[in-house]
């Protein structure tokens, strides 16, 4: 137990359990949190601070990006600390739904995920938490709990094999994305200057880590679509593929850009067009089945993959159709990706 917490509290992410940032624009709970909570938040809690720009050492020089970036990062602690203090599933869900506004509740779901990911890992007793909020309250948000659930792999000694036999076998993969965003938000200087991978990662989960790094960057680069391009192409042409993706992810679901400027992103990702439209497609269709549309969302949908938010949401359901078994060297999970981009390569030819 020792070591587990060791492993969660040292590294980027200090645990600092009484420090709030009051710039959040968020609210929280009146009633005085219970002595078993107290104890979670002072073993696991993460400071919001550990979020900010400023400390990560981020790039951009947007303000306004910066503090909508920001504020992504706040609720998705906001979040974490609720799963780690509620009770039951309701409570949780309630707390999020008091506390987060609808647009950014997403956010708050993944830092859920990632809190009962871990409490079934290190708590002795059930390993049921995870499974119960996706069962119930959280089954609108399955998407983004999943990622959350991810993070645990940059915390633990947990190897991903492990993980996703706890997980959904087509979305437990996001849990990939999850542990890279990870690393490319709080050790960018590795993951993304040195390009570093994970010892742990074998086959298809090299990849999926990849997905969450390039996610990252829309981060770590400030979302600045000058700088992001560059930062892709210094990686291996076999990686560039899945960060392009990745990357699609952030463009549609945290937003910050203007239409000239995601214009200007989709031209750069020149052929790999389709898997940066395929992450904006992610995004639409986890926001359309947690029932919280954005208008960034559909503006990344109308200029990157020329469709309507709902229409891109739709080519995600429809390469679900048929899917195969999954194999050793490709699971499902990668052909409903690859079907998604070659859908957006018809559209786009």
């Amino acid at each position: 137990m020792h070591l587990l917490i060791r492993s969660i509290s040292t590294g980027e992410a200090s645990v600092s359990p009484s420090t709030e940032d009051r710039s959040t624009p968020l609210t929280y709970p009146e009633a005085s949190p219970s002595p078993r909570a107290i104890l979670k938040r002072a073993l696991f809690g993460i400071s919001p601070a550990e979020t900010s720009f400023a400390r990560r050492g981020f790039r951009g020089d947007s303000g306004v990006v910066r503090e909508r970036l920001e504020t992504v990062g706040r609720c998705f602690v906001a979040g974490y600390h609720a799963g780690l203090e509620e009770p039951g599933c309701e409570t949780l869900a309630g707390r999020i739904g008091r506390e987060i506004d609808r647009e950014h509740r997403g956010f708050a779901y993944e830092g859920a995920g990632m809190a009962l990911a871990l409490l079934d890992t290190v708590i002795p007793g059930r390993r049921d938490r995870l499974s119960r909020l996706l069962a119930g309250p959280g089954q609108a948000h399955a998407y983004i709990i999943h990622v959350g659930a991810g993070w645990i792999l940059a915390r633990l000694p947990l190897s991903p094999e492990r993980l996703l036999a706890r997980l959904d076998p087509l979305l437990g993969w996001l849990a990939l994305d999850g542990y890279g965003f990870h690393e490319g938000f709080f050790r960018w200087p590795r993951s993304v200057e040195r390009r570093e991978v994970p010892r742990k990662l074998r086959g298809y989960a090299r990849r999926g880590f990849d997905q969450g790094l390039g996610r990252s960057l829309w981060f770590v680069d400030g979302a600045d679509v000058r700088l992001l391009p560059r930062t892709i192409g210094a990686f291996p042409p076999e990686r560039q593929p899945d960060l392009w993706a990745g990357l699609g992810l952030a463009v549609g679901y945290a937003g910050g850009r203007s239409e000239a400027e995601i214009a200007e992103l989709r031209d750069a990702a020149g052929p790999l067009a389709p898997e940066l439209a395929q992450g904006v497609a992610f995004a639409a269709k986890a926001r359309e089945r947690a029932g919280n549309p954005a208008a960034h969302t559909e503006l990344a949908a109308r200029v990157i993959c020329g469709t309507s938010g709902a229409q891109a949401a739709a080519v995600t359901d429809a390469a679900l159709e048929g899917l195969p078994a999954d194999r050793p060297e490709e699971p499902a999970f990668e052909v409903w990706r690859r079907r998604i981009q070659d859908r957006f390569r018809e559209i786009h030819r």
